[in-house]
């Protein structure tokens, strides 16, 4: 047992690295589940959500031209990876009076792809 800790330690930082790795492609089929609300990519424009065009470092409720909830842009949250991590997982939970109707995504794998997917789009939706 002796021997092989200090190989597990080596390798130990590698493995939880994979485990949250995040992947474009995956997040890009996950995001078919948000199509039907929200746009994304040049062209993109807002339908029964804003369109998410640099949505990562952006301020809630500050896309042109669509009309957000009070709750919504009363929040004050700037959308990083945790804030929408905590959002789209509850929606309602996280900001309560939001007009986004949305059971969740709950897995944190899911979550990151779709975070990966996302954070490829500039705020004029040309991919980085």
């Amino acid at each position: 047992m002796r021997a092989i800790l200090p190989s597990l330690l080596l390798i130990l930082p590698f493995l939880s690295q994979s485990a949250a790795a995040q992947d474009a492609a995956a997040g890009e089929r996950s995001f078919n589940k948000c199509r039907a609300c929200h746009q994304i990519g040049e062209g993109a424009r807002n339908l029964v959500g804003p369109e998410l065009n640099g949505l990562i470092g952006r301020h809630s409720g500050a896309v042109e031209a669509y009309s957000y909830s009070a709750a919504n842009k009363n929040s004050g949250l700037t959308w990083d990876e945790t804030t929408f991590t905590d959002y789209i997982k509850d929606p309602r939970a996280k900001i309560p009076g939001t007009k986004m109707i949305f059971a969740g995504i709950k897995g944190e794998k899911e979550i990151n792809d779709l975070i990966a997917f996302l954070k490829q789009f500039d705020k004029d939706g040309k991919k980085l």
